[in-house]
């Protein structure tokens, strides 16, 4: 093996499994009063190359000999601070404590500053006093109201004039015109109304309860409906906005910022008898910094009085635009309490135009709560049952927030209409309307069937939806049937059965499922399948490989599910499955194109049975969810996945043949390393414990590679020109990293592009044949708005090696479309 293969071996070996040599050392960087330091820095003195940044909690790891070494602990606004080690066997703990830098320091750091630059010396006295203004410093509960609202303008052909008529017709109702232009309205609007009583505890807990939230329209493009999700705390270094931008946002009122951002006073003016000082927000550089805009500040007790803040608009998810106003009155010169905030956002689409903003009052402040030790945790909301019923009478008193005169007559007219479509006999109408059976449904759509009263609707698939032109043995019509039926307490039964018929073996084959979900909160679901069909032996393969015809059986099967959520985070999921499975001797096949397709012949085989038991169990600690009245959204985790899968061939039940044990540990997790990125890795490693009676069918493989498509790298290699079937133990990790402009984008003109940099690495070593393959990628990527939805486009380079291979470059290509819930790309 030359130097270059061992090098990159080494490193893939470090990555998935640590050192034998080294120990860890591993600590938790804080400030001054206690708190961690996100991304805090710290590295061997005289050795800059051995080093680690830690975490959004202030946790840094590292992996050193044994041995002597000074450490430097740092971070920016704060003094740097040695400390001497000793690297034992076992490993150590160091926990270390840093101290703000003097802001007559901080003021030299300052790079191309005038003599006199007074808007920069206001916000150092604002940052001086951050820590005690800062209402989030402080417990408190508050009631908050929230009004989120969306007008959407329609532009293009298909909008008319107001004064159009059509050709040939005299308006006989002189009112016509009018009732358009109020029909038009109930489309062109959405608004949604919240009441949350909003309680917090430092640092960053928050639990809230909805008692009321009022849809007219859709929310599906309205933000900060919850305040669990999102908190514009601008008085701490970073802002985590996960659901609207894809990295941290550093404020202009911190410490770091002060070097991030430039400050220009624009005008000072008075106001209450206060002066004021109105300071204009500029970046220094957009690739890391994302804000501009305005910042008002009260001479002498140097308080916050409102802010009126811009998002760069490279790193939004979905959004053209975002900006931020907030308003704080002033608790004597001791303390900012937000009173008010506007967020103004929206799109533009090929022949829309969607303008959004969200107000939210805060009111009623305690800053003396009494929250009892348990009161704060991984549940941050809770709705309330009654929280969807409110109506007119409950607004009235509740809104905060004054109604613009089309938002009242968007109300009235919204209200009229749902007491008018509740009505029996026009949901009975447009039911009608939504059963009628029409070509264009048998042809293609499919003929659907709803029943609002009982809460059911079936569907029979359409003629181009049964069709089966290319598929295994010949040509095939699968007509399908599916039922569905939801109660109100969000529980569901979900049905689908097919029946196929084969044209070329005048063969028939079928399918059907079934699955209850009983336990809406826990995700308790059970399910159950019969099917006599062609399977794969092996269903996750290159594309080049899995239509293959030595890749198909027959089977028949009967299969009985169940999931559930035993607790917080913890998800179990067994299943059992009896099959026979035969080979395809005796079928007819297609074979005018199996010269171009490099197609192959069955695989042969006796026929036999298998009875298969496998359980999954995966965990996420301090998984943060709402609780609604009969469900639960879960937000998500700092914390990894752990997650083990176990598959037992239970032999002679049922006069099966297999007998095999197969077990499989991973870990998965996404994470942001401050405002340079986000990074995913994916470790597993698995082996079967026993093989006595193991058929090809239920082999592990490790898939090859596509040509050209670049598959999830968190899941799949780009380099791996074989599909390796394994009995013995693998290890394989997958690592890749998107610097969401921050790296990228300190190139010239490349801020404009939306061009984002992604890079990553890959390895995988196979016991059974001493298989080692490695590879290192990069690539660029850019989103592009998909209709409503947002694509994302990537080109990337593969350079792949290992001790089967020689080094080998690719090119490869991908689409991503990004998840509209969790506002996350699968990779």
């Amino acid at each position: 093996m030359n130097i270059k293969k061992a090098g990159l071996l080494l490193f893939f070996i470090l990555l998935l499994a640590g050192s034998q040599a080294q120990q860890l050392l591993r600590g938790t960087i804080r400030d001054e009063k206690n708190i961690p330091i996100p991304h805090a820095r710290v590295f061997v003195k005289n050795n800059t190359e051995l080093r680690a940044q830690a975490d959004v909690n202030g946790v840094y790891e590292m992996w050193l000999f044994e041995g002597e070494y000074f450490l430097v602990f740092s971070s920016v606004g704060y003094n740097d601070r040695e400390s001497y080690v000793v690297i034992n066997p076992g490993g150590m703990t160091r926990d270390i404590q840093l101290f703000p830098t003097k802001f007559e320091e901080l003021e030299n750091v300052n790079i191309v500053v005038k003599k006199s630059n007074p808007g920069r010396e206001i916000m150092l006295e604002v940052v001086r006093k951050r820590d005690q203004i800062n209402p989030w410093n402080v417990p408190h509960s508050v009631d908050v109201y929230i009004k989120a609202s969306e007008k959407i303008t329609r532009t293009g052909k298909s909008k008319k004039k107001d004064d159009e008529v059509p050709s040939g017709r005299e308006v006989e109702d002189p009112f016509e015109a009018e009732k358009q232009k109020q029909l038009d309205l109930t489309n062109d609007m959405n608004l949604v109304e919240v009441q949350i009583q909003r309680n917090f505890a430092p640092t960053n807990k928050v639990k809230e309860f909805r008692n009321a939230y009022t849809k007219r329209g859709s929310d599906k493009q309205l933000y900060y409906t919850t305040t669990a999700k999102s908190n514009f705390n601008f008085f701490q270094n970073l802002l985590h906005l996960d659901d609207l931008h894809q990295s941290p946002v550093s404020s202009p009122i911190s410490t770091p910022g002060i070097l991030s951002y430039k400050y220009r006073l624009e005008a000072q003016y008075e106001e209450n008898g206060q002066k004021i000082h109105k300071i204009k927000i500029i970046p220094r550089n957009t690739a890391t910094t994302t804000l501009s805009g305005y910042i008002y500040v009260i001479d002498s007790i140097w308080l916050i009085q409102k802010l009126e803040l811009t998002m760069e608009k490279g790193n939004l998810l979905s959004y053209d635009y975002f900006t931020i106003q907030q308003e704080y009155e002033q608790q004597g010169d001791t303390l900012c309490v937000l009173k008010n905030q506007t967020l103004i956002y929206g799109n533009k689409f090929k022949d829309e135009i969607s303008a959004c903003k969200t107000e939210a009052t805060y009111s009623n402040y305690n800053f003396k709560p009494q929250f009892s030790s348990k009161f704060f945790g991984n549940e941050v909301a809770i709705t309330t049952e009654e929280a969807y019923e409110r109506d007119t009478s409950f607004w009235s008193t509740a809104r905060k927030t004054s109604l613009t005169e089309e938002e009242s007559r968007f109300i009235i007219l919204k209200d009229s209409l749902r007491d008018r479509m509740n009505r029996k006999e026009y949901l009975d109408s447009i039911d009608a309307v939504f059963n009628k059976v029409t070509f264009w449904k048998i042809a293609w759509f499919g003929v659907d069937h709803r029943n609002r009263e009982t809460r059911t609707q079936w569907t029979i698939n359409s003629i181009a939806a049964s069709a089966r032109p290319i598929y295994i043995a010949g040509p095939r019509a699968a007509p399908g049937f599916s039922y569905f039926k939801k109660w109100k307490n969000e529980r569901y039964l979900d049905t689908y059965s097919e029946l196929s018929y084969g044209f070329l073996n005048q063969d028939i084959k079928g399918r059907t499922s079934w699955r209850y979900r009983y336990d809406p909160f826990h995700l308790g679901t059970v399910g159950a399948s019969f099917s006599h069909d062609f399977d794969a032996i092996r269903s996750y393969d290159a594309i080049s490989q899995i239509f293959k015809r030595s890749n198909f059986i027959e089977a028949t099967s009967l299969g009985i599910y169940y999931d559930y959520e035993l607790f917080n985070g913890f998800y179990i999921n067994p299943e059992f499955k009896f099959t026979e499975r035969r080979n395809l001797t005796g079928y007819k096949f297609v074979e005018l194109l199996d010269n171009a397709l490099n197609n192959d012949s069955p695989t042969k085989f006796e026929p036999y049975q298998a009875a298969i038991a496998e359980i999954t169990l995966s965990y996420t600690p301090r998984q943060k969810y709402m609780r609604e009245p009969y469900r639960k959204v879960v937000l998500g985790s700092r914390w990894p996945t752990f997650y083990t899968f176990y598959e037992k061939g239970i032999p002679k039940v049922f006069g099966s043949d297999v007998n095999h044990d197969y077990i499989l540990f991973g870990i998965r997790q996404t994470f942001k390393i401050g405002t340079l990125g986000t990074s995913n890795y994916h470790i597993k490693t698995g082996t079967f414990l026993n093989s006595k009676q193991l058929k090809d069918a239920d082999m592990k493989f490790n898939r090859r590679s596509d040509p050209i498509w670049f598959s999830n790298p968190l899941y799949s290699f780009q380099g791996l020109d074989s599909t390796l079937p394994s009995k013995k133990i693998i290890y394989e990790g997958h690592f890749i990293h998107h610097d969401n402009g921050a790296i990228i984008n300190k190139l010239p003109f490349m801020k404009k592009t939306g061009i984002g940099l992604v890079f990553g690495a890959g390895a995988l070593y196979v016991s059974e044949y001493k298989w080692q393959h490695y590879e290192i990628l990069g690539g660029l990527e850019r989103n592009f708005k998909f209709s409503k939805r947002r694509l994302r486009i990537g080109i990337y380079g593969v350079l792949s090696d290992g001790n089967n291979i020689k080094p080998t470059a690719t090119w490869k290509v991908s689409f991503a479309v990004l998840d509209d819930r969790s506002m996350k790309w699968n990779f």
